[in-house]
């Protein structure tokens, strides 16, 4: 197993993406604490995994509160001895599909303030139990607007790019301690409500945005877009130390809708 005896904090666990990098974690023999802001959905997905023979406990945090995130990094080292992955999967409720210059700046920065507080409250308090023990992977995921001139997206783009710039300074920072870096770029799963959403956004006809979807995936060179599975596969792999020799870098899941 990759990640057996692996301590792991995922905050956003009740998402699409949280709660498929839960599974896969948990397939690979982590002990999870899943947190996030709905305690319904954690702990469906707690039992679900309960029931497949993981280990998966819950917690009720709120990740723009630097004392609850405190607080609750702290439970989880005081219980578990130690922390070795963290995976932030905490959405940013970015609004799409008006144009930059229709958009109130209220909507524009939301996302960006949401997501560059979070990712930072979450990093920054798991890095200090992870320096301590000189050890551990500190995990996210961003999208391709983060490197593309994307229309009518917001502030979603300007939002990733922040967090991959803060992942590159924390690589720096933190290397020298033994902790690494790791940011997953992703082109969307198909299979996840937050895709059909977002095309939603930009098209009010489902038959055309449906259509749009599928021509995206086409253009891939792998004509398709990656499964949440497939991307919770790849975080798994990059969690585990047969990537040990990698920081400071983001890990391409977009079956080639982007070329490095």
């Amino acid at each position: 197993m990759l990640l057996k005896s692996k301590n792991a904090i995922i905050y956003g666990a009740g998402g699409g993406v949280g709660s498929a990098v839960a599974r896969a974690f948990a397939r690979e023999g982590a002990r999870l604490f899943l947190a996030g802001r709905t305690l319904a959905k954690l702990e469906a997905i707690a039992r679900e995994i309960s029931a497949s023979g993981g280990i998966a406990s819950t917690a009720k945090v709120d990740a723009l509160s630097e004392r609850s995130v405190q607080r609750h990094v702290g439970a989880v080292a005081k219980q578990a001895g130690r922390i070795d992955v963290l995976f932030n999967a905490i959405g940013m409720e970015d609004v799409q599909g008006i144009p930059l210059l229709d958009m109130p700046v209220e909507d524009f920065t939301h996302p960006v303030m949401k997501a560059t507080r979070t990712q930072f409250l979450t990093a920054r308090w798991v890095a200090k139990q992870m320096v301590q023990q000189r050890s551990g992977v500190i995990m996210t995921i961003t999208a391709g607007p983060a490197r593309e001139a994307t229309p009518h997206i917001g502030g979603f783009g300007v939002a990733c790019e922040a967090v991959e710039g803060l992942w590159r300074n924390l690589a720096g920072e933190l290397g020298p301690y033994g902790v690494r870096l790791i940011c997953i770029r992703s082109a969307g799963s198909p299979d996840t409500p937050g895709l059909q959403g977002v095309f939603g956004t930009h098209d009010d006809d489902p038959a055309t945005s449906d259509t749009a979807l599928a021509d995206v995936a086409r253009g891939t060179l792998l004509g398709r877009l990656p499964s949440v599975a497939e991307v919770a596969n790849v975080a798994t792999m990059m969690a585990s130390d047969r990537a040990s020799a990698m920081t400071g870098t983001y890990v391409n899941v977009t079956c080639g809708s982007r070329v490095d």
